[in-house]
């Protein structure tokens, strides 16, 4: 088991740099797992090089793809909507929730079982949400009892026949559960028409759209309707931006330890991903959002914190659509909050209960290593800020999440001495470089 010694950064050596963060990861699968169904082969660029999107590849690979690096591109010769074939063993997804749930999809109309399997963590998320609605569609997917849900193995398939369009209202918004259904609805007899209590990440949508699916957005609404398609799929190159879930760390980090100017280069700033910056600038800090681009099909900007980084940060509430916008943010923000004068609450967060730990407990214990006054709530936490006093040095069980790992990290840098945060290995399926960069600005962390 690995563990991160992160030492505080002195008043005197504030952060500084000029970097890029890994390919986002929500985009990157997709990038993978739809290049399966292209009838051209596609060029996929930028991907992050996380574990998790490596299960992706895996999973693509097994199922009849053709997965090949060329320089810094993999190329991928996929089997179009009709070619997919029967892996010969369980498709491994590791530690990554978005293969499991989007291969349940993909998988869904086909004739073939195959099985779905992970890793200790994965074994434990519940798919009830993602496999009924598929049910209802035709599909045929089996799961494991887990009091109230089902978790992996799962079984996919065979489909007992042709699946069927549904109208459904999401109960919670999901960008996962959303495109496994809109997948599914690829193959599907007649029209598949979801609607969302609020906005999820809408990568799925813009790629779709870009390969040629016969779909359509209006609101909160997403329709596939496949009347006179021609059920082909096609693109060239998928070009994947930086991850703005990596970014959030170095963010974070240069508010919380001071910063000259830190500059994270090309990151996606899609609006759905961009909840971090508004809770940010509600709490009273600037971040720069500079050399706005389109870069396939998905906005990147460059994010710059200058000057004396957080300093006169102010407790907020934390609640409602952007809680979405920033689900997997909620960690490091909690931080910035410890940083902050005031009280934060952060409400309507029940989804971090089920993600690679229950993100309000591992939270809340870590800030409470720091010395911070916390609440736990059922959907959320109270986070009693300690403004500009030093935190007390801790040592930190990330359970294994690399998002706790990473937070831990920079709260940390305002601690009053060394602290230990065990169990980190995990930091790796998202943020390989992230110890690299973080040492490339200024920050001194050992590994152990």
């Amino acid at each position: 088991m690995t563990s991160f010694v992160v030492h505080p950064q002195p008043a005197d050596r504030p952060l500084a740099g000029h970097l890029t963060v890994p390919g986002d990861k929500s985009v990157g699968h997709r990038g993978l797992l739809f290049s399966l169904l292209s009838e051209t082969p596609v060029r996929v660029l930028g991907l992050g090089g996380g574990a998790d999107n490596g299960r992706s590849a895996r999973a693509i690979g097994q199922l009849g793809a053709t997965v090949a690096r060329d320089g810094d591109a993999v190329v991928i010769t996929g089997t179009g909507l009709a070619g997919m074939r029967a892996p010969t063993a369980a498709i491994d997804c590791g530690n990554s929730g978005t293969t499991i749930r989007l291969l349940c999809g993909l998988l869904a109309a086909q004739r073939f079982a195959t099985t779905l399997i992970g890793d200790e963590s994965l074994s434990r998320r519940p798919m009830r949400r993602v496999i009924e609605p598929l049910a209802t569609m035709g599909a045929a997917i089996t799961g494991q009892g887990h009091g109230a849900d089902l978790v992996p193995p799962l079984v996919v398939g065979p489909a007992p026949g042709p699946l069927r369009g549904i109208t459904y209202a999401l109960p919670v918004s999901s960008a996962q559960v959303k495109t496994a259904l809109l997948l599914a609805g690829l193959w599907a007899e007649g029209v598949t028409r979801l609607t969302e209590p609020g906005p999820s990440r809408d990568h799925t949508e813009r790629l779709l759209a870009a390969m040629g699916a016969p779909l359509t957005v209006d609101g909160r609404t997403v329709t596939i309707d496949p009347t006179g398609w021609d059920r082909r799929l096609a693109i060239d190159t998928i070009d994947v931006p930086g991850d703005p879930s990596s970014a959030a760390f170095l963010v974070a980090a240069a508010l919380v330890a001071g910063a000259t100017e830190v500059r994270c280069d090309q990151v996606c700033v899609n609006p759905t991903r961009t909840g971090l910056l508004d809770v940010v600038a509600a709490m009273g800090a600037t971040v720069a959002v500079e050399d706005r681009v389109v870069r396939g099909g998905e906005p990147v900007a460059s994010l710059v914190i200058r000057r004396g980084g957080g300093d006169g940060l102010r407790g907020v509430e934390i609640a409602g659509d952007v809680v979405v916008r920033a689900i997997d943010e909620i960690p490091v923000l909690s931080v910035l909050a410890a940083r902050a004068e005031g009280v934060t609450v952060v409400r309507d967060a029940e989804e971090l209960r089920v993600k690679e730990s229950d993100r309000i407990a591992t939270t809340a214990a870590m800030l409470r290593g720091f010395g911070v006054e916390v609440e736990e709530r059922p959907d959320g936490l109270t986070v009693a800020g300690r403004g500009a006093a030093p935190l007390r040095a801790a040592h930190v069980d990330a359970a294994g999440d690399h998002r706790i790992a990473m937070a831990a990290t920079v709260a940390a840098l305002a601690a009053d001495g060394p602290s230990r945060i065990d169990d980190v290995d995990n930091v790796a399926t998202s943020f390989p470089r992230f110890v690299e960069i973080m040492r490339g600005l200024g920050a001194r962390i050992d590994v152990a």
